[in-house]
């Protein structure tokens, strides 16, 4: 499947890319570029305290104010516009409760290599499996109380060792350097999500939904994420070989042909 050929066949889908934690809209870059050259449209918001968003994490407190940028991308959208909307790693728990508050804007909504909630348990039980599973070795990891009270969320940053072994090992020493240097101070979340109710069958389960696998993540192993589809199974899955959790950067060829062709098939 070329390009090329999807370009002509929906060059006016609006695709919406959600970054995961610690990184920003950047880390889209190169998939954002090729979805370009194909003529889609092309959005990349940074999370709060993400990118270059000018809040810290402090000034976040709830997984809903971490969303907000993208829950107000898509209240701006005109009546009628609706989007592909994909996340990667946790931004697929944003794309989550976009779908729930936005289902009527949304063509199909596409987890890549990300958590993947249900409708019939609290969102943050796909994280907590997770963790529970320790399928991740999490190196050098840094998870830090952000106040004596525990009223903020747990903060969260990658160390360099578990960058390179786990989310970054199939990507050039130029792409890692890159990744080490933007790389924010972030949150999982999960004693806020934990409080929140399931999201609806009626909404959040009422969007089409696509899956795709990285076969050789070490991060969020492919193993977990097939569960993940298994718990909640999905209108279609697609993988791809070779491909590292940062797949964003190291085959960002095949991921861009995989997120045009849902593009086409979804909202066209």
């Amino acid at each position: 499947m070329h390009m090329e050929a999807c370009a002509g066949q929906a060059s006016s889908a609006h695709i919406v890319l959600v970054h995961g934690a610690c990184l920003g809209g950047w880390s889209w870059f190169k998939v954002a570029t090729r979805l370009r050259s194909a003529g889609h449209r092309v959005s990349t918001p940074d999370l709060a305290a993400s990118g270059v968003d000018p809040r810290p994490l402090r000034e976040v407190p709830t997984f809903r104010d971490y969303t907000k940028p993208l829950l107000d991308l898509l209240e701006s959208l005109p009546p009628g516009e609706k989007v592909v909307l994909v996340g990667h790693s946790l931004g697929g728990v944003n794309i989550a409760l976009a779908c729930e508050l936005f289902p009527e804007k949304i063509a199909a909504a596409v987890f890549v290599a990300a958590f993947m909630p249900d409708h019939r348990s609290p969102p943050s039980y796909v994280l907590e499996k997770f963790v529970e599973g320790r399928t991740l070795d999490w190196m050098d990891t840094e998870f830090k109380p952000q106040d004596p009270e525990g009223k903020l969320p747990t903060s969260m940053l990658f160390g360099p060792l578990v960058t390179r072994a786990k989310f970054f090992q199939l990507c050039s020493p130029e792409d890692l350097t890159l990744g080490r240097s933007l790389m924010r101070v972030s949150s999982m979340f999960v004693d806020d999500l934990r409080l929140q109710p399931p999201h609806t069958e009626a909404r959040y389960g009422s969007v089409r939904k696509a899956y795709v696998v990285f076969k050789d993540d070490h991060a969020i192993v492919g193993a977990f994420q097939r569960w993940m589809v298994h718990n909640y199974p999905v209108d279609e899955v697609m993988e791809i070989d070779g491909a590292d959790h940062m797949a964003l950067l190291s085959t960002p060829t095949e991921l861009a042909r995989c997120l045009a062709h849902i593009a086409v098939k979804y909202a066209a």
